[in-house]
């Protein structure tokens, strides 16, 4: 798994992200920009209800709260999560309602470049400071709920079901585990929409195989990615973390990251040779809230005599834009996005000084 933000980032738009660590935490569908899964061709459950998204309904979903009965095509679709916000929004979809995730910030540019596109000014929201607003949703009247993206669902599931079908994961478990790709899939099962998210997993896997041939300086060259959090500096490039985006576009952990581990990842100021690597690459998403500032970091005489610090194979990945968050939480709508804007951060990085 990529996640920066083990402990909760104090952006308001960071910390509304629905997802954390395990987002890309599957075994077998590795890679921020790969496509997951085997091809589901549809079936049948013993009623006849279509169980697979083939654009017939009704269609009959398994979730961790029972069976989600989809009678007819939705048009009309809220959602809980900015997560799933951002699979409606990828499968040409105005949600009717979404929580407030930016509570007053710029919206991700990624995301207002879809709102522009679907033509509309600005997404209608509820307030989400106290949780899902059932009542704001119901008003609405939806004809799904997505809630592929959330981790109070079981809280929620009980009072969003009478309002219309929860379409939302299969086991509890998948709160953490699925990838963005097989959220987008089950969603566009009860949408209808196979083929367009068919057609978006493509485009992403596409926009990274474009730019790892761009870059063939990339392949083979190892980096070091990390994060300063409030507590620590926090090696997150560790061995057990799932190839995301950086090694999707040819580079590959430091051999010293064998030494890391999710519970085992922090990195002393005496000790900041462990980030020596071919590439360095910092964030600071708690701005001044990290450990600390990048000025303070960057001034270390350690990290100054450090070999990629020295030639200048070093970069900040930043978090004003919400790159940073994007590459910790990736959805269907931003990963596309984040090849576009990491690519050339890392292009100078690899170039050096």
């Amino acid at each position: 798994m990529l996640s920066s933000y083990p402990s909760p980032p104090s952006s308001s738009s960071i910390r509304r992200r629905p997802l954390a660590a395990a987002l890309l935490a599957s075994v077998t569908c590795l890679g921020l920009l790969t496509a997951c899964g085997s091809e589901d061709k549809g079936s049948e459950t013993a009623d006849g209800k279509a169980s697979a998204g083939d654009g017939s309904f009704p269609v009959s979903l398994t979730t961790a709260w029972g069976r989600t009965e989809v009678e007819k095509k939705p048009v009309r679709v809220a959602t809980v999560s900015d997560g799933d916000t951002a699979i409606a929004l990828a499968l040409g979809l105005v949600p009717v309602i979404t929580p407030d995730v930016e509570d007053g910030d710029k919206v991700a540019e990624y995301k207002q470049r879809a709102i522009d596109k679907l033509g509309v000014k600005k997404l209608k929201t509820y307030d989400d400071t106290d949780g899902t607003d059932y009542e704001a949703i119901a008003a609405e009247e939806p004809d799904v709920i997505l809630g592929m993206n959330t981790w109070d669902m079981d809280t929620d599931h009980a009072k969003l079901s009478p309002i219309a079908p929860v379409v939302t994961f299969a086991d509890k478990k998948q709160s953490d585990t699925l990838t963005w790709q097989e959220r987008l899939k089950t969603a566009a099962k009860a949408l209808g929409l196979t083929k367009e998210a068919d057609a978006v997993i493509a485009a992403n896997e596409k926009a990274i195989t474009d730019a790892a041939s761009a870059h063939p300086e990339f392949k083979g060259k190892t980096y070091t990615y990390s994060v300063v959090h409030p507590e620590q500096i926090t090696y997150m490039s560790y061995a057990d973390q799932d190839p995301g985006v950086f090694e999707q576009l040819g580079l590959v952990k430091h051999p010293r990251a064998k030494n890391y581990s999710a519970n085992k990842n922090g990195v002393s100021l005496e000790n900041l040779d462990e980030l020596e690597s071919d590439v360095l690459l910092m964030t600071y998403p708690f701005g001044d809230e990290g450990l600390l500032s990048a000025s303070e970091l960057e001034s270390n005489k350690l990290f100054q005599s450090l070999d990629v610090v020295k030639k200048k194979h070093f970069a900040v990945v930043p978090s004003e834009n919400t790159l940073a968050s994007a590459i910790a939480y990736p959805d269907a709508l931003s990963a596309s996005w984040v090849v576009e804007n990491l690519t050339p951060i890392l292009a100078k990085a690899v170039a050096g000084g």
